[in-house]
């Protein structure tokens, strides 16, 4: 009799195991072909996410809570039939419904208490540009009023729209390239490099389509690792750094081609890669020479805030002294104006003196801010699964942070302009409340900005 229902188990088991399997193909398959993609793109997509521990943990845990959800329905199907509809009705209220009750109870009510601020924004609508035509306000300052999206999986004239009317002028469109970790001999490798992809084909109706409205782009392909940070890379030894080198290269060239087939106004050789910046330096100068010779467009590089761009060599054969710039600018939580501004000051001389050095314009290729109370002691931290439990919402916060960027940074003269991080498409009025995240769509950041955004600098 047990050994029959381990056999019976195991073949639940097994079918349940098949069927989500069946599920995330048919989910990346029909993914890749809604984005353009062919159904072999779409497969093959599928297994070659298989190689990243990431996906294999997404599709284990989707397995057990599917397991997990049969168990429950089995076992009060089992006890309705055995002890009739009213006992199963009763042991389902309260072993089920009431606990799930009680921790959605908790759950809601330190969303809320964490949830509530006392803050009343000065700014609305009044600053936003309701022509949704781009004033090219960057032909008179060329300040870059840019903007990182998230979240559209096609063309989307309403978010268009609604960028245009921040007076958003630039998108910084981000391709990844992958690798498993910091150890990893070399990036993955795509089949083809002289031709352009279904994905490719993305980013190409993005950046036309883009141009179209007058927005101009700025391409920045991103290293995406499994494992680790990108930061970190560690080879070990001078041939294995020339390999790692090479597949990387081929990568920039391969987006350096499509830059220059889009017109695209902006492109970025690399972002956050300290050791490989501090190791190959002369490989670097080689692949700017490269991509000079395919991309005829200003270049720069994204470097890190912390103990990268002071330490990058390159940056007279730029056009843009790039910086990742989430620098820290308070030790502690809800922070007034004038202490974020303080905060800023030897960043700013340090930043100031680099641009001097070299005799380029600085240009923040990300920098953003959550809207919670902590968000300027470590604003490069991401939110967390539990963040609405543990951290105090504060528009004010995020609000503050941009305006000291727009009082005390915006017409320096060694200040290119911004890419804020990040417009995410996908935010609800609705949700804004809650959210501590980065995006400042629907919270008061997004007017600051707007206001920002819309004064010429001169």
């Amino acid at each position: 009799m047990v050994n029959r229902r381990i056999r019976q188990e195991s073949k639940v088991l097994l079918v349940i195991y098949l069927i989500n399997w069946l599920l995330w193909f048919l989910l990346v398959t029909l993914l890749v072909v809604s984005r353009g993609g062919s159904f072999s793109g779409g497969v093959n997509q599928f297994f070659e996410l298989l190689d990243y521990s990431t996906f294999l943990f997404g599709l284990h845990l989707s397995f057990g809570l599917i397991y997990l959800l049969f168990l429950v329905v089995r076992y009060f199907y089992r006890v309705g039939r055995r002890l009739g509809l009213r006992p199963m009705l009763r042991q389902l209220t309260f072993r089920l419904f009431v606990p799930l009750g009680l921790i959605t109870g908790i759950y809601s009510t330190l969303v809320w208490a964490n949830g509530r601020e006392n803050f009343k924004p000065t700014l609305g609508p009044e600053t936003l540009n309701l022509s949704l035509e781009v004033k090219n306000l960057f032909q008179g300052d060329q300040k870059q009023r840019g903007m990182t999206v998230f979240g559209w999986r096609e063309v989307n004239d309403s978010a268009i729209d609604n960028l245009v009317a921040h007076h958003v002028e630039w998108l910084a469109l981000v391709p990844y390239i992958y690798q498993e970790d910091p150890q990893t001999k070399e990036v993955y490798q795509r089949e083809q490099y002289d031709t352009f992809s279904a994905r490719d084909s993305i980013f190409i109706r993005y950046i036309n389509h883009l141009h179209k409205r007058d927005i101009k782009v700025h391409l920045k392909p991103h290293l995406w690792m499994r494992d680790g940070w990108r930061s970190e890379i560690e080879m070990p030894d001078q041939n294995t750094w020339e390999s790692w080198f090479d597949s990387y290269e081929n990568y920039v060239l391969h987006y350096a081609r499509l830059a220059q087939e889009t017109n695209t106004e902006l492109f970025c050789i690399g972002t956050e890669l300290h050791t490989a910046v501090v190791n190959r330096p002369e490989r670097w100068r080689s692949l700017i020479t490269k991509v000079r010779q395919i991309y005829d467009g200003p270049l720069t590089y994204a470097a890190n805030w912390y103990e990268e761009y002071e330490d990058v060599k390159f940056w007279d054969q730029l056009d843009f002294i790039g910086v990742q710039a989430y620098f820290p600018l308070s030790d502690k939580p809800n922070p007034d104006l004038n202490t974020i501004k303080q905060g800023w000051i030897p960043h700013l001389e340090k930043l100031e003196q680099i641009s001097q050095q070299y005799a380029k314009p600085i240009l923040f290729t990300e920098v953003g801010y959550k809207s919670e109370a902590s968000s300027t002691v470590k604003p490069w931290e991401w939110e967390h699964a539990l963040s609405r439990l543990t951290r105090k919402k504060s528009d004010e916060t995020q609000h503050l942070a941009f305006q000291a960027i727009f009082d005390d940074i915006w017409d320096k003269p060694w200040f290119a302009g911004m890419y804020i991080w990040q417009w995410d498409v996908r935010s609800k009025p609705e949700n804004a409340a809650k959210d501590l995240d980065f995006s400042p769509r629907f919270k008061a950041a997004a007017h600051t900005i707007s206001k920002g955004y819309s004064q010429p600098s001169y």
